[in-house]
């Protein structure tokens, strides 16, 4: 099948050598020439592990190409996915300028029968707007040309998003004609195998369920972080409730780590804009707004605990921080907790030394680097000089630290965990006071 991406960013650049790597003919398209001439010569703007090989063999094998040229795109699809950003108003609303922009274009071009796929997480409501926009240019030109618009939002996690792109757990698709709903089967039959994924359902229906999905899992992370500040105060362990919690099948272990709240690009975005939706329908969002009161009080927990444990002037502190992106397994420093750490303790004083395995160029892009603020390639070298360690992304090479060395090099031998990685009793043992999310601090005599 001949398919077509409008849209480079996260979501049309795994879709896209995805689909290429079944047999599909792939055309990506993207207004940013500078960032075309890049996939074209094998440079990945994003970190997502196995896509730039993926890229790589797809465009090899000429299964995948890129342009800027939207007319292009329009002519070579039968499927025509608009993967474009949306991003959030003042109010919180998603902002469908590109979404609009791009349906204009595919209006200018359309010469016959294509079905277009709204990929990009929009407002319930949104294939009715790209139908009216494209329609409006059909029109504008004289012609008459039977189309179809289709809601199939993406369910991709960052970090493993190729793997949940070849076995998804679900393909939803809104459509309310049959040949689109035929040409969509056929499109995911590779990955439909297994047992038969797809959820065919009317347009707005499919999305929503893009919307109330995360702000589900948001949820769930922000009820797990306010339990946790229960369990702080009433001496309770967070860790063993979550255990207790997540063996009931009705509730289950996924998304109830308590942590320093969650980032990125979807999560915070999404409940905003269903927020937003809530509001404009005539409904009070009261649950919405509350995970999202709860999430960014959370990313300034650990910041308290620094101020209980140093005081409320931090002059003269150097603080090391593990993780900048708001997850593992990405780059992605959108809403990430570390900018309101870092903001939060530069602004009373502290220095910062930070650490990231891959996150390091694009956290300086939004942070710059000044006296107070230093980047580094290797974990211990970020300690050095520091009184306290903060941990704030759980990746990998963080679980088994040597912890002998952070005590030998920690001045003031502190650790505040944002993600509940350690052992307090380990940590302990090596002479460390610890902090961490919903459990009583573990506190030893300054040496």
């Amino acid at each position: 099948m001949k398919v077509t991406i409008v849209g480079t960013g996260y979501v049309g650049l795994v879709s896209g050598p995805c689909l290429a790597d079944v047999g599909n003919q792939v055309l990506c398209i993207d207004t940013d020439e500078e960032k075309i001439r890049g996939l074209q010569d094998g440079v990945i703007p994003i970190y997502e592990p196995g896509l730039e090989s993926l890229v790589r063999s797809n465009v090899e094998s000429g299964r995948l190409r890129f342009s800027t040229n939207l007319s292009d795109g329009v002519d070579h699809g039968d499927v025509i996915f608009i993967a474009v950003g949306t991003p959030p108003e003042e109010d919180g609303s998603a902002d469908l300028q590109h979404v609009l922009a791009v349906a204009e274009g595919i209006g200018d071009a359309l010469i016959e029968f294509k079905v277009i796929v709204n990929k990009s997480t929009v407002p319930v409501g949104t294939a009715d707007r790209v139908s009216e926009a494209i329609q409006s240019r059909l029109e504008s030109r004289g012609n008459k040309i039977d189309f179809a618009v289709v809601s199939n939002p993406e369910f991709l996690k960052e970090g493993a998003a190729i793997e949940d792109f070849v076995k998804p757990d679900r393909i939803v698709v809104g459509a309310d004609c049959d040949r689109a709903r035929s040409i969509m089967r056929a499109l995911y039959t590779p990955f439909n195998r297994n047992h038969d994924r797809l959820l065919l359902m009317d347009i707005r229906s499919a999305e929503l369920t893009k919307y109330a999905a995360n702000a589900m899992l948001a949820t769930k992370i922000s009820f797990m972080n306010e339990v946790s500040n229960i369990a702080e105060r009433v001496g309770a362990d967070i860790e063993a409730v979550r255990l207790g919690i997540g063996s009931d099948p009705r509730i289950g272990y996924h998304f109830i780590y308590p942590g320093c709240g969650y980032g990125g690009s979807c999560f915070p975005k999404d409940v905003k804009a269903l927020a937003q939706i809530a509001i404009k329908s005539g409904h009070k969002p009261e649950l919405l707004e509350a995970v999202e009161r709860v999430n960014e009080s959370q990313k300034n927990r650990l910041v308290e605990m620094a101020l209980s444990h140093f005081g409320e002037d931090l002059t003269g502190k150097c603080f090391a921080i593990w993780g900048l992106s708001f997850k593992p397994n990405t780059d992605d420093m959108r809403e990430a907790p570390s900018l309101a750490v870092i903001k939060a303790l530069s602004e009373r004083g502290a220095a910062i030394r930070a650490y990231d395995p891959v996150a390091k160029t694009e956290a300086q892009k939004q942070l710059g680097e000044t006296a107070s603020l230093e980047f580094f390639d290797d974990l211990y070298d970020a300690v050095d000089q520091s009184d306290a360690l903060l941990l704030l992304t759980e990746w990998k090479e963080f679980r088994a630290p040597d912890f002998h060395r952070l005590e030998q090099k920690l001045i003031s031998k502190v650790i505040f965990d944002g993600r509940n990685v350690f052992d307090p009793k380990v940590v302990a043992m090596h002479n460390l006071s610890y902090y961490s999310i919903g459990r009583r601090p573990v506190l030893v005599e300054s040496q």
